[in-house]
């Protein structure tokens, strides 16, 4: 017996070409769109876009040190993740949730609002900081419609803007040459807000305010002292303006034999 083909009319088969095609764009969309902070379930899934990316993904760079010394920009986030492994995430609390006149609890989850005709338009924002606790550090701020999307922002641009910080002891009360504390006095500024660190023995702890010492104690730094002038209580200033002064210490220039009496270490991955 023979078996006919029946053959469709060209209404129905331009219609299932149309259709193929627009699923096939769909899922060319869904792959694109892919959030990039989300990790992958296979190293095989990951596909760099850029060439820093390929020489991670091919083993040519294991080091983290390689590509920051050379004043590199880091744009993929996979490339933390694969670099450094032991990450630890947390985030700042930025903002604050409603209570009854004005005193609800402190929350990482910082929320504005726009009035337009249609209505009030929210949108939330986070601050999320990442680091290894022994000399790397990075802090990211997302903003976005929902909270979800915005937390994931901010870990990404914290895993982007990853950065080496110098440790030691420079102060006079210890001098152990240990990598406990700073090895000198830095100050950093933001709008009317200025904080300055200075180095403290060992034992001393973490003399700062509790956002603050949450982002110094995942850079590594164990004992410090800290003197805050302007209005502290604004926590997006008084981070940045924490950040600021890190990154004097990477900028300023030392002696190589001040090196060894402030036993000044730069990040250990």
């Amino acid at each position: 017996m023979t078996v006919e083909k029946k053959k469709l009319p060209e209404d129905e088969k331009s219609k299932l070409e149309s259709t193929s095609e627009a699923l096939a764009i769909e899922e060319v969309k869904a792959v694109s769109e892919e959030p990039e902070g989300v990790l992958l379930k296979d190293e095989s899934d990951w596909k760099p876009r850029t060439l820093i990316g390929r020489q991670v993904k091919s083993k040519e760079i294991t080091n983290i040190d390689t590509i920051l010394d050379d004043g590199k920009n880091i744009l993929e986030s996979r490339i933390i993740d694969e670099l450094m492994p032991n990450l630890e995430i947390d985030f700042i609390a930025v903002g604050q949730s409603k209570g009854k006149f004005g005193g609800g609890k402190r929350s990482i989850w910082r929320q504005t609002q726009k009035k337009t005709a249609e209505g009030n338009k929210p949108k939330f924002s986070a601050l999320a900081f990442t680091g290894n606790r022994n000399g790397y550090i990075g802090i990211g701020y997302g903003k976005a419609k929902e909270t979800v999307p915005a937390r994931e922002k901010s870990v990404r641009k914290a895993k982007l803007n990853i950065m080496k910080i110098r440790r030691g002891c420079g102060s006079w009360e210890c001098n152990c040459k240990t990598p406990h504390s700073i090895p000198f006095s830095v100050s950093g500024k933001c709008g009317s807000v200025k904080i300055i660190l200075k180095p403290a023995p060992k034992g001393t702890g973490l003399v700062v305010e509790k956002e603050c010492a949450k982002l110094l104690s995942f850079a590594g730094i164990k004992d410090i002292h800290s003197t805050t002038f302007g209005m502290s209580r604004t926590k997006l200033n008084l981070i940045k303006a924490c950040i600021y002064a890190l990154q004097k210490l990477n900028a300023t220039k030392i002696k190589e034999e001040n090196v060894k009496n402030l036993g000044i270490v730069e990040g250990m991955v």
